[in-house]
């Protein structure tokens, strides 16, 4: 074998169970109570408490209620992924398992790096956003004097130090560290109290709504906000609100990195996100109808849009319950957020391609104790140093390829040939005439599956042309209304071809429904919302790539412990196959020393057909 292909071999070798380990070494604590506390928990807090607010006051006005609608929508889809390989794989690590199980390794480290970036920011933004919200209530004096006496005067940093938010990752670190059940049962208290908040807001908000506040006439509407009524900012400002409350809904993947951790997995995992996601859109749809029909959208608050609105109405008292639900909701949202970062660590850690000491469990904790502290100090770190806008910036890119590549893996292996014996002519009539499956094949085999993988290839391409051709022509000009339509067209004759092979028949607890058509458009919008970030955001982001990929490269390919699963698969089979011959060769020399017979007619029998006879 030369050394490019040991090399390939080795970015696409992919997770195996080895027949020499053990059980997992986490504890099954969590319920189906608390993965569903944890889902909404890590996703209902900015996003209520100053999302809302932000969206409707210059972007989408009253129509944000349709913008979180079309988020859900696209959520959902990466959700009901999620959950079937939540059901095909109960491992801790996510997507990031998902991609090792069905993809190779480099695309899983990719995948997993991604994520660490994800959660650091999203634990270090929520960090800044309660340290700021905070800050708010006591008239912005802590800022103001720690710019005065500490300012940090560099173009990538934040203004000034922030403490406060450095401590609180710290402090929800050390009770992450101390065990998932007791990090869960604070979890569930935080949640609660954030769903009583919620509930205060929609009833206190429906008292004082007004619905002339989705009917404001244009002649008075301020100059820049809008031409009033309920779509101020027309279509266009609905999808950017989708496109921004899409981030809203960050935080329930977090439930697929419990694998080692719930209670029957393969049903639970799947039910919470479901469960999870249905109360999310709900909370996000009621508070954002009260939102603007209380106040005026173009009178909103960025920052703290309930505790303003309270106060414009009179409703003192209310206002400051709310202020004090907002902190533990995004305490709740804090914990959630800090939840699968060690998770991660953890799982990359025992499958060798990080360092190995992160998938150190605790004796006493249960729990990765290394990876829990490393992950606190690194998030930490960042939300001292970094101000909310620079941290928001890059909190999208790793959730949306790591909902693009679970898509995807739901595709492959929803259409994978399991019997590698189905050898099947991959000539180019047999090849066309398979397109529309026309050899009628009822299960999947070697060239349906090939079909199949092309084919996903095929579709994303065209999805970044289809991306490319948006940004480039101007969707009112005939050019691009002609263009984008024929990609269009090609993209729903790739997503036939794929849905007309056939499909593994393996019985899951859970399935995405009218695949390929839903994880396609998965992969379709994710891919879309990606071209909607800066460019700032991807050299950033491709940094961080790049310092992911010289770990890999130096440490985790040589270390990988895929690499003595394999050689213990080799083993087991050749020690399977050594036991058999073994059996076979000794009934063999059994036979040689039976004592020779004749049989009735004369003729000498071999000892063998002798005992056969018997």
């Amino acid at each position: 074998m030369t050394v490019m292909a040991k090399f390939w071999n080795a970015l696409t070798r992919r997770k195996t169970d080895d027949v020499n380990e053990g059980e997992s070494q986490l504890a099954r604590v969590l319920n189906l109570f608390d993965l569903t506390a944890l889902g909404v928990g890590s996703t209902l807090g900015l996003g209520v408490y100053v999302l809302a607010g932000q969206v409707a006051y210059n972007i989408a006005g009253p129509a944000v209620t349709i913008s979180f609608l079309i988020a859900a929508v696209a959520s959902a889809f990466a959700g009901i992924c999620y959950a079937e390989f939540a059901a095909r794989v109960p491992k801790a690590g996510s997507a990031y398992v998902y991609s090792y199980v069905t993809i190779g390794e480099f695309v899983a480290f990719t995948i997993g790096w991604n994520l660490i970036l994800e959660y650091v920011i999203g634990t270090a933004s929520v960090a800044r956003g309660l340290s700021g919200y905070f800050d708010a209530l006591i008239d912005n004096n802590m800022s103001k004097a720690l710019n005065e006496s500490m300012h940090m005067d560099v173009g990538f940093l934040g203004d000034y130090p922030d403490f406060l938010s450095f401590g609180m990752v710290l402090l929800l670190a050390g009770i992450l560290a101390f065990g998932a059940k007791e990090s869960s049962f604070l979890n569930n208290i935080f949640t609660c109290v954030n769903i009583v908040t919620i509930c205060i807001v929609l009833v206190a908000g429906a008292m004082n709504a007004n619905a002339d506040n989705w009917r404001i006439p244009q002649d008075q509407v301020p100059e820049g906000a809008g031409t009033g009524g309920f779509m101020p900012f027309g279509l266009a400002g609905v999808m950017a609100g989708a496109a921004k409350c899409f981030f809203g809904f960050v935080g329930f993947d977090c439930i697929a990195t419990t694998g080692e951790e719930a209670i029957n997995p393969k049903r639970n995992i799947p039910l919470s996100i479901v469960i999870s996601l249905i109360i999310i859109f709900l909370a996000y749809f009621g508070v954002s109808t009260v939102l603007t029909m209380m106040l005026p959208y173009y009178l909103q608050d960025r920052d703290a849009p309930f505790p303003h609105a309270f106060d414009v109405v009179g409703w003192i008292t209310i206002k400051w319950i709310v202020t004090i639900g907002a902190v533990f909701a995004l305490c709740t949202s804090l914990l959630g957020a800090m939840f699968p970062l060690p998770r991660i660590l953890y799982a990359m850690g025992n499958d060798g391609i990080l360092f190995k000491r992160l998938s150190k469990v605790h004796p006493y904790t249960k729990t990765p104790l290394i990876a829990t502290i490393v992950s606190g100090i690194f998030a930490s770190i960042m939300a001292m140093l970094f101000n909310l806008d620079q941290l928001v910036d890059m909190m999208s890119i790793g959730t949306l390829l790591a909902y693009t590549i679970v898509a995807i893996c739901v595709l492959v292996l929803r259409y994978q040939d399991e019997d590698m014996t189905k050898l099947v002519s991959v000539k180019a009539p047999n090849v066309f005439r398979q397109f529309f499956n026309g050899h009628s094949y009822r299960e999947p085999n070697s060239l349906t599956s090939s079909i199949t993988k092309v084919g996903i290839v095929v579709f994303a391409v065209v999805c970044l042309v289809w991306c490319s051709l948006q940004k480039v022509f101007d969707l009112d000009s005939t050019g691009g209304i002609v263009s984008l339509s024929l990609v269009g067209v090609v993209l729903i004759l790739i997503g036939v071809v794929i849905g007309m092979q056939p499909v593994s028949t393996i019985e899951l607890t859970f399935k995405v429904p009218l695949v390929p058509f839903v994880p396609c458009l998965s992969v379709f919008a994710n891919l879309y919302l990606m071209f909607q970030l800066d460019l700032n955001t991807w050299i950033r982001f491709l940094i961080w790539i790049v310092i992911g990929y010289v770990i890999y490269f130096c440490y985790g390919l040589r270390n990988s412990t895929q690499i003595s699963r394999n050689r213990n698969h080799a083993e087991v089979a050749a020690n399977a196959l050594q036991q058999q011959s073994n059996n076979y060769l000794g009934q063999h020399e059994n036979r040689a020393f039976e004592p020779d017979f004749k049989a009735e007619n004369g003729v000498k029998l071999p000892p063998y057909e002798y005992s056969e006879k018997l």
